[in-house]
């Protein structure tokens, strides 16, 4: 067995350790993260987490290394989600570490989380979500193009209807998109909200239009989970009538 079947591959002993040994990584490096945001933390303790972090990052870097030498195709790992998402898990450390001034790059501390994201490659489940969001991803740019184009109307409309009546919540049709946005999802936080006849009626056909906003993705995902479902049953039947 070489280093290539231990890193790709998942159906061999060695394969599901290591499986398993970045599965671990992974959970520890988002419990260290979750645990340095605790205040009044003793410094000693800080500077083990910051060491934990330091052999994570060393370990990562090595997985990602041995994953770009060991696949086949290595530009399209290195640009695949898995392959960025593995990049992003230890760019920040590195640039820390670079010289660069970490007051300026506090933000970049956040891409530590994507880590979380790692664990995809190992749920059959995810796996599925994601074939089904590929198989259902027509429809869903579609839908987007809709409620983008119905989101601009709900803007202009609630603009025209009380601008008059509330110039400073509604001052423009860019000021409108905050209260297209929180009335189309069905939110309503309430802080902007219309006091005119005609906005109240305007807002009852948002409102009902926000209902089959939320509705129609649901369907799309659950109908593309349905088919992603179905071929990885006629996969693993396919495989098993082959043995």
């Amino acid at each position: 067995m070489n280093i290539s079947d231990v890193i790709q591959r998942s159906d061999t002993r060695a394969g599901r350790i290591f499986d398993w040994v970045v599965i671990g990584l992974i959970v520890t490096s988002i419990i260290t993260l979750s645990l340095e945001t605790l205040p009044a933390l003793p410094d000693s303790f800080r500077k083990i987490l910051q060491i934990s972090e330091i052999i994570i990052v060393i370990c990562f870097t090595i997985e990602y290394v041995l994953r770009v030498a060991t696949t086949e195709r290595k530009f399209r790992y290195i640009f695949s989600f898995y392959g960025l998402t593995d990049l992003a898990a230890i760019i920040p450390i590195y640039l820390t570490l670079g010289g660069i001034d970490t007051r300026a790059l506090r933000a970049v501390r956040l891409f530590r989380v994507i880590r979380i994201l790692k664990l995809t490659r190992y749920n059959e489940a995810i796996t599925r979500f994601g074939m089904a969001l590929k198989l259902a991803m027509e429809e869903i740019v579609l839908f987007m193009a809709a409620v983008t184009i119905v989101l601009y109307l709900a803007a202009l409309g609630i603009y025209y209807f009380e601008h008059e009546a509330q110039p400073d919540e509604f001052a423009s049709v860019f000021h409108s998109l905050w209260w297209a946005t929180t009335t189309l999802t069905t939110v309503g936080y309430g802080d902007v909200y219309p006091i005119t006849l005609g906005g109240k009626l305007f807002t009852f056909v948002i409102l009902m239009c926000g209902l089959g906003i939320v509705a129609v993705p649901a369907g799309i995902v659950a109908t593309a989970l349905n088919k992603a479902r179905d071929k990885k049953a006629e996969k693993v039947m396919g495989d098993y009538s082959e043995t």
